[in-house]
């Protein structure tokens, strides 16, 4: 790192809206593709829920059906990478997302050897039998399927492997098959939000690149910049000697009174920055990039916002507090000014806002009321959500309107 300097204001509502700048909350990115909109901010967390729709149709517009053709055409995927987490990757990045995010299937893989007597043989085995099932298959099949076609190849685990959250050996030869791209999962119906999935066989495009670490670190601080070292190891998963490594090629620039890095192709756009009169209101998931890629909440959060009881939680627990968002957020400039959920039965978006409804702010939540219900007919937060389970959120949205009314 450098020991030069940048000198800026460091207002947290202009840090903010530098932030959703870069996060493509501007406005800027209005009808780009996906996979343009991804390589430029950043890969997004999917979990089974709706927060690839969302951020897309946030940033660019994007449809429901241009996202699953491009997922169609692979020309975006979610794949294992940082941390070994599924993310929606564009196809400039998947070479990198795999390199990066090879390590946890090797690491459960160590675990099972260790704890499960698990053999580097058996496994062998199973990766050959799983291929060889793919190559002959006219259809993605899924872990039931290819149970059946590897027959014995697969060994149940038994009762402590069930304790380590892995029952069988197929899931550590598929996880090990998927960190090298030889095969991918494929969504059944294609779309992200639920975690349906068949296997099929993959070559994955090829990128060369000097150092995987170091090319993800470029990535991580064009996404996300400034951003400190902590920052950057959260997103990563790297130790704290690996992530130091992996940076010292860039030549970053410290922020002046903050731990936080930029690189230096951005430093006068940082410090000239402004933010805009006008309000911009963007409703995300609450895993979008602009909380996850830093995971700390409070940069997001005014002051005054900080005590707002969290909705449908226990007596005493507020939104400053948290780790993580308990719902979807409406932003304004980076700042976060409001909660929301969807109601798939009433079809209704439902909120809690911390700031008037202007015109602006009620066309965007028109325009997201339409895209859920219109196009994805509900907005999960993650795999296991459901309308059942966000109704004591819903409620507390209600009783709050009624009691400001």
């Amino acid at each position: 790192m450098s020991a030069a300097a940048v000198a800026a204001d460091l207002d947290p509502a202009r840090l903010r809206s530098w932030w959703a700048r870069s996060q493509g909350l501007d406005g800027a990115l209005a009808g780009a593709a996906p996979a343009q909109v991804l390589a430029r901010t950043g890969w997004a967390r999917s979990v089974g829920g709706a927060a690839p729709y969302l951020g897309l149709f946030a940033r660019a517009g994007s449809s429901r059906a241009e996202v699953d053709a491009a997922v169609a055409a692979v020309e975006i995927h979610e794949l294992p990478s940082a941390r070994g987490c599924t993310y929606v990757l564009p196809a400039e990045d998947f070479a990198l997302g795999l390199a990066v995010g090879a390590g946890a299937p090797a690491g459960e893989f160590a675990a099972a050897r260790k704890h499960l007597g698990v053999t580097e043989a058996e496994i062998g085995t199973l990766k050959d039998a799983v291929l060889a099932a793919l190559a002959e298959a006219d259809r993605p099949l899924d872990p039931a399927a290819l149970r059946d076609a590897v027959g014995g190849a697969v060994r149940s685990l038994g009762e402590a492997g069930r304790k380590r959250g892995v029952s069988t050996t197929l899931p550590l030869a598929l996880g090990l098959l998927q960190s090298t791209g030889e095969i991918r999962r494929v969504p059944d119906n294609g779309r992200l939000d639920q975690q349906r999935y068949g296997y099929v066989r993959w070559t994955p495009p090829r990128q060369t690149f000097d150092d995987a670490d170091t090319e993800l670190a470029r990535r991580y601080w064009s996404w996300a910049a400034p951003a400190s070292l902590a920052h950057f190891r959260w997103f990563s998963g790297f130790t704290a000697a690996r992530a130091r490594a992996a940076l010292a090629p860039l030549g970053l620039l410290s922020v002046a009174g903050t731990d936080l890095l930029i690189p230096a192709e951005l430093a006068d756009a940082f410090a000239d920055h402004r933010r805009p009169e006008e309000p911009h209101y963007t409703l995300l998931a609450g895993i979008d990039g602009l909380h996850l890629l830093h995971r700390e909440l409070p940069r997001l959060v005014d002051p005054a916002d900080a005590e707002r009881p969290v909705p449908g939680a226990k007596a005493g627990r507020v939104f400053g507090s948290d780790a993580d968002p308990q719902c979807h957020v409406v932003a304004d400039r980076g700042r976060i000014v409001g909660f929301w959920e969807f109601d798939p039965e009433a079809g209704e978006l439902v909120h809690a806002l911390f700031v008037p409804q202007d015109a602006a702010l009620k066309d965007a939540l028109a325009r997201t009321e339409a895209f859920v219900r219109d196009e994805l007919g509900d907005a999960r937060g993650f795999s296991l959500d459901s309308p059942r389970s966000r109704a004591p959120k819903l409620a507390a949205f209600r009783a709050a309107v009624v009691q400001e009314g």
